[in-house]
């Protein structure tokens, strides 16, 4: 198993823990601390709060609370003015025995850059933000292009993100006749070209070892996006990737929302397909070989164990606590792990079968 497996199991155990407590008042606290923020702002903010927390009327609640924040802020003190990837912090009274007092304080720095900053005191932790990061996200490059300029950009999950914007110094069209015309057309699309294969070089540097690139979207005017494909001397491997090729009037970030809600039907439609694909080779070996497809848990379990699974399949239907146990032992054995939706036929009746299934590397 991969560090990065490692680290996202220990977080989502983390999480689920967080998730779990319930407060008897509202005397648990969060602090999201987003990547780019300054922790010492935060401390003062906290300090603020405490000053508000002391006009709370129960007097077992406003003591828990202002412990609480007492303990945040000297831990925050202690630790470095900013974090990688932001921190989630919680603290506050665990007791589940009225009277009885418990205040526990737990830090994790998630696994992707925390980009919402929350305080909050409450009969729960929030833990939403850092779910979010759990869940499976399919990404795709996106590149908008016209003559004079280009973005490349990454879809992840719903979130677009700009990696890169590029200008050509292509000149416009200028009216000039005879041979100074000829001249001027060849040195335009000298320098069109050259900008061609320096999207295409950007392209590779962003996305060729990315292993979780499902696609490219390509979006531009008439005829520039399809020249770009044709002539920028794209890497192979990247360009059997485009999965959508979009009429777009813009090359800005614009141009990047606009690419992808016009691939919205592609994105969907290339989904489906690799459910349909995964679920008909599940049915056709249980069919033809059942001794390399299980479905029933007992025998899923036994066969994970030994390292027997080539990959598991869940639907997005089945048990929460039967997924994550099973996908703990598929990660620590170096299995692929699939989700597939109920919204194909395949889809409806994997749920009825069970939810869960696996295809085996070898007969047990």
């Amino acid at each position: 198993m991969s560090k990065e497996q490692e680290e996202k199991i220990e977080f989502q155990e983390f999480v689920e823990k967080i998730k779990n407590f319930r407060g008897r008042h509202t005397e648990l606290v969060t602090v999201l601390i987003p990547a780019d923020f300054n922790v010492s702002s935060v401390v003062k903010q906290l300090e603020g709060e405490k000053s508000t927390a002391t006009n709370i009327k129960s007097r077992v609640t406003r003591n828990n609370v202002i412990e609480a924040l007492e303990k945040i802020i000297r831990e925050l003190k202690l630790g470095p003015l900013k974090y990688k990837n932001g921190m989630a912090i919680f603290c506050g009274n665990t007791s589940k025995i009225e009277g009885q007092t418990n205040i526990e304080f737990f830090s994790v720095e998630p696994i992707e850059p925390l980009k919402t900053r929350i305080y909050r005191c409450d009969q729960e932790f929030v833990t939403e933000p850092l779910e979010e990061m759990l869940e499976t996200k399919e990404v795709y490059g996106l590149l908008v292009i016209e003559r004079k300029e280009a973005t490349i950009g990454i879809l992840e999950g719903t979130q677009i993100r700009v990696l890169q914007h590029l200008t050509s110094g292509v000149p416009g069209k200028v009216r000039a006749g005879g041979q100074s015309s000829q001249r001027f057309h060849r040195i335009t699309e000298g320098l069109a070209k050259e900008f061609f294969r320096r999207v295409a070089e950007e392209m590779k540097s962003h996305f060729f070892e990315n292993k979780r690139l499902k696609g490219l979207l390509v979006g531009g005017p008439i005829p520039t996006k399809e020249e770009f494909l044709e002539e920028g001397q794209l890497v192979t491997a990247l360009k059997s990737k485009v999965v959508a090729v979009k009429d777009i009037g813009y090359a800005d970030e614009h141009g990047l929302k606009l690419l992808v809600e016009a691939s919205q039907e592609d994105l969907s439609e290339l989904e489906i397909i690799k459910e349909k694909k995964l679920l008909e080779r599940f049915f056709n070996t249980l069919g033809k070989n059942p001794e390399k497809a299980k479905y029933k848990l007992s025998e899923i379990k036994k066969a994970l164990e030994i390292g027997a699974v080539e990959v598991i399949i869940f639907s997005k239907k089945s048990n929460k606590e039967i997924t994550k146990e099973l996908s703990k032992t598929a990660a620590q054995m170096g299995t692929e792990i699939e989700i597939v939706s109920d919204e194909t036929d395949e889809g409806r009746q994997f749920f009825n079968l069970g939810g869960v299934g696996v295809l085996l590397r070898f007969v047990i």
